[in-house]
């Protein structure tokens, strides 16, 4: 059973958990969750296949993460998903917060790091994870513009493209 700190609407605990796919979120009350995003250094990114096991977004390409586990910092939940999906160990420095998005009923907290961790050397969460990919920047455009990749949203992804966008002026000075 895993539990989730419920969180006002300022994204403050309240105090109370919730127990995950039991009761209900209510209205003016959210949870965390956390994506992360690893770029390595020639501006790619690392991007996982959901398992057609999983009940939400099945089979779909997705980023990294899930929700926080109720006590759980949200650079803690960043580094354990990291860790759990893709087998990538990093501490809470390695990780860099880009920004916190309001959702319907949770935050997400979007998180890069880098890595030039290669494909063969991942460890795969088989429940989780169906396989991952190092792609640039217009592949992973097109894999959302096809629906092949989840779409969440333009704001979102104008951020996921200027990491990208950093990495590569970085190289060119």
């Amino acid at each position: 059973m895993e539990l989730w700190d419920v969180l006002t609407a300022e994204g403050k605990p309240t105090g109370r958990t919730m127990v995950r796919g039991g009761n209900a979120i209510k209205a003016n009350e959210y949870h965390l969750v956390v994506h992360i995003w690893p770029l390595n250094d020639y501006g790619s990114i690392l991007i996982q296949k959901r398992t057609k096991t999983k009940r939400l977004m099945p089979g779909i390409w997705a980023a990294t993460g899930g929700a926080a586990i109720a006590g759980e910092t949200s650079v803690a939940a960043a580094a354990r998903e990291l860790g759990e999906e893709l087998g990538i160990k990093v501490s809470s420095d390695d990780l860099k917060l880009v920004k916190r998005i309001k959702r319907k009923n949770s935050f997400i907290d979007m998180w890069t790091v880098r890595t030039n961790v290669r494909v063969p050397e991942l460890q795969l969460q088989k429940s989780e994870v169906a396989e991952a990919k190092w792609v640039n920047k217009a592949t992973l455009m097109n894999m959302v513009a096809s629906g092949e990749f989840h779409d969440y949203g333009k704001e979102y992804f104008n951020l996921v493209y200027g990491l990208v966008d950093k990495i590569k002026n970085e190289k060119e000075d």
